[in-house]
């Protein structure tokens, strides 16, 4: 009998590790910030339309490189299908969004950690912290696939329990009346959706590590389509959990004061201490944000890694696997050292740029693939879905970007 066709194929779990844990990462903790104007009902919808479009263009690439021999990534099928002119685009902004998150990573993490050695009578700086933290990190991907795999399902599975442990004593306290109420006279909800929808594509981007799953699945459809489906329906059964315990505690009117303390964390988690203990808040949230924040660092990067050694052509080698490291790492390591602030002016165009390689271009890629290979007249619908859910991102942000759109909480 042929071993191939009797070889034990790797578990779907691992896979869904692997999105979960980079969709899923420290920035869920602005969702209920950046929704708090369209309140709960609409949160949920655009959580779910996003959920289900960002799952279809993942699962439109995924069918496009199945065409193409294992390690193919988003450059080679782009310049393949859409030309050289489209690729340089893409190209530039995925580099762009992966090198973004992954030099705000290193910025965001340095100063929790640092202050976590520290304490363990470890004194260490800020700088020292990011540079020993970001070369754990690249082991991990210099690795593989299968590390990356194990350390993101312990990462995840962590989240989960302490996101239990913090806020499933919240769940018991929902005001289901204040989550479902109608707005206030004079007041509407609507206006305020349109522009959530591009943190909500954000809150759901894993679309760099498609090109990794291909590789470790060995080209099986059905196996990595159950991956993305496990992964991403995780991921959007996390975001419900936290929206519900976090709206349902924290009435709308306590937003805008949150937002004008800078809507983050902190803001967000001051306005919850009256319904948890001080103490094991404090302690769970830091241990928190660390799952939260190596989790996604580490599904950041990895797509990162794989795109720069398709693009670079670099063979599957651990030399070569170490000049991928270095290109994907010393960059952002290096900003983050000489710039530990200057993220913030780029962080807002990430969105628009995320909207063209995770939404835009894979149904393009779908198109052209329907054209060049055999074609299959399901996958039209599903095309002309992403890129209508594309398109209405763009307009979203670009009308933010023009202050056309209402903004809860401002001044």
């Amino acid at each position: 009998m042929d071993t191939t066709l009797v070889r034990r194929q790797p578990s779907v779990w691992w896979g869904a590790m692997i999105i979960c844990g980079t969709v899923v990462g420290a920035g869920m903790f602005t969702l209920p910030v950046v929704m708090a104007g369209a309140w709960f009902g609409w949160a949920l919808l655009l959580l779910a339309v996003s959920w289900g479009a960002m799952l279809l263009s993942g699962l439109l690439f995924m069918g496009v490189s199945l065409h193409y021999p294992p390690g193919a990534g988003f450059d080679t099928l782009t310049k393949d299908l859409l030309g050289r002119g489209w690729a340089a685009i893409n190209g530039l902004s995925i580099l762009f969004v992966l090198g973004i998150l992954t030099y705000a990573y290193i910025s965001a993490s340095g100063p929790v950690y640092q202050q976590s050695i520290s304490q363990l009578g470890v004194p260490v700086s800020t700088a020292e912290a990011k540079i020993a933290l970001t070369l754990c990190v690249a082991a991990v991907v210099w690795l593989g696939t299968r590390g990356v795999s194990r350390l993101m399902t312990f990462c995840v599975l962590a989240k989960i329990l302490l996101l239990i442990l913090l806020f499933g004593g919240l769940l018991t306290q929902v005001d289901v009346p204040s989550l479902l109420s109608p707005a206030a006279p004079g007041e509407r909800y609507w206006p305020y959706a349109l522009g959530v929808l591009p943190f909500c594509l954000a809150s759901f981007g894993y679309h760099g590590n498609i090109t990794g799953l291909v590789s470790y699945y060995q080209r099986n459809r059905s196996q990595i389509t159950r991956a993305l489906l496990l992964g991403t329906g995780m991921s959007l059964a996390l975001y419900l959990f936290w929206i519900t315990s976090t709206m349902g505690n924290l009435p709308r009117s306590a937003f805008p004061g949150i937002i004008r303390e800078g809507g983050d964390i902190a803001a967000l988690l001051a306005a919850l201490r009256e319904h948890l203990h001080v103490r094991a808040l404090s302690l769970l949230m830091s241990v928190f944000s660390h799952f939260a924040v190596i989790a996604s660092f580490l599904g950041v990067t990895a797509g990162l890694f794989d795109f720069i050694a398709d693009r670079l052509g670099y063979a599957d080698t651990p030399r070569a696997r170490l000049k991928t490291a270095a290109l994907t790492f010393l960059p952002p390591l290096l900003a983050s050292l000489f710039w530990p602030h200057g993220f913030v002016a780029a962080i807002g165009f990430a969105g628009l740029f995320a909207t063209l390689w995770a939404v835009i271009v894979p149904a393009l890629l779908a198109w052209r693939a329907q054209q060049r290979f055999q074609p299959q007249p399901r996958v039209l619908p599903a095309i002309v879905l992403v890129l209508l859910f594309g398109v209405l991102n763009i307009l979203a942000w670009g009308l933010s970007w023009l202050g056309w759109l209402p903004v809860f909480g401002a001044a």
